[in-house]
């Protein structure tokens, strides 16, 4: 839990033990698994809410963090540790800190969970105890990181890996056909959970930007370079694609800024691949050919053709 305690259970710094209480009771009727099942947003409040009310529901866990010799995570401040990514872990792979969690913690002796749930969840109002033949042991938190692949691995797939602030790494399996922001989730590799299974790890891919090619949706977009003779009289010419180099027939009488499609050479959006679009870019050679700039010349005293609009 990496938010404020007090936040988390909606209540000031200066509440009182009885108002505590009675928010925690108040949430986690309404967020309780039971009575929001399938719900992932609702369990993973209700475990926020509980690992909270384990901290500032206990008068001498509460004490230590109001004097800042514990964080929100219940860990000491001196302590370090935890993974990396947004996700955040704790010391030891305990999501809760070393105050327990939502399952055990002296919290938990200050309030009477059948009382709070009443039987309304079909007998399983202890399960919050996290007792024997409960039913019910809240996972790990899950870990959250981003890998940064490049524009070929998220086309072809690839494996890599990726490391952790706390020295942990783990192989990132990229599947063909990624799309930038695509999620990938990997059970049981996040926090170890206190009585239940650990959490997950998910690590949210992001395209590097490519030196020459541009995305657009599923399509690729590059500038290619061609010679004034390759422009005026046709030919093939190889074409760099992500996937390899290819042959491409240039037209006769192309001029810059055409654009040339290869089918099925970009990239994938929403599961379809998209095409390459090459743009023609004429190129002089770099040292002045005397035959070239005669032909030029000839051509202007012949009587200048006029590509422009006036």
């Amino acid at each position: 839990m990496a938010g404020d305690p007090y936040k988390e259970l909606g209540v000031s710094r200066t509440a009182s033990a009885d108002e505590i209480k009675k928010a925690f009771r108040k949430l986690a009727k309404e967020l309780h698994p039971d009575k929001n099942p399938g719900n992932t947003v609702a369990d993973e409040r209700f475990k926020r809410i509980t690992a909270a009310f384990d901290l500032v529901g206990d008068a001498e866990k509460r004490a230590k963090y109001d004097r800042g010799e514990i964080d929100a995570d219940g860990r000491e401040q001196f302590r370090g540790g935890g993974f990396g990514g947004a996700g955040g872990g704790r010391a030891g792979g305990n999501p809760f800190g070393q105050g327990g969690g939502p399952q055990a913690g002296a919290g938990f002796e200050n309030i009477d969970l059948d009382e709070i749930f009443g039987g309304m969840f079909g007998g399983g109002a202890g399960r919050g105890r996290g007792s024997a033949g409960s039913g019910y042991a809240p996972k790990g938190q899950d870990v959250r990181a981003t890998l940064e692949i490049s524009l070929e691995d998220a086309i072809s797939g690839n494996t890599r890996r990726i490391q952790f602030s706390d020295g942990r790494t783990l192989d990132v399996a990229i599947p063909k056909g990624a799309s930038d922001g695509q999620t990938i989730r990997l059970k049981g590799q996040g926090a170890a959970g206190r009585g239940g299974v650990a959490g997950d790890a998910l690590i949210e891919l992001r395209i590097a930007r490519h030196p020459v090619f541009t995305r657009e949706g599923a399509d690729l977009t590059m500038d290619l370079p061609v010679t004034l003779y390759d422009a005026v009289l046709g030919g093939k010419i190889p074409v760099r694609t992500p996937e390899g180099t290819v042959s491409m027939t240039i037209p006769k009488g192309s001029n810059s800024g055409k654009v040339l499609r290869l089918k099925g050479r970009g990239a994938f959006a929403d599961g379809k691949r998209g095409d390459l679009l090459a743009k023609l870019m004429i190129m002089l050679p770099e040292t002045e050919d005397a035959a070239l700039t005669n032909l030029a010349q000839g051509m202007r005293d012949k009587g200048p053709y006029k590509p422009w609009r006036e």
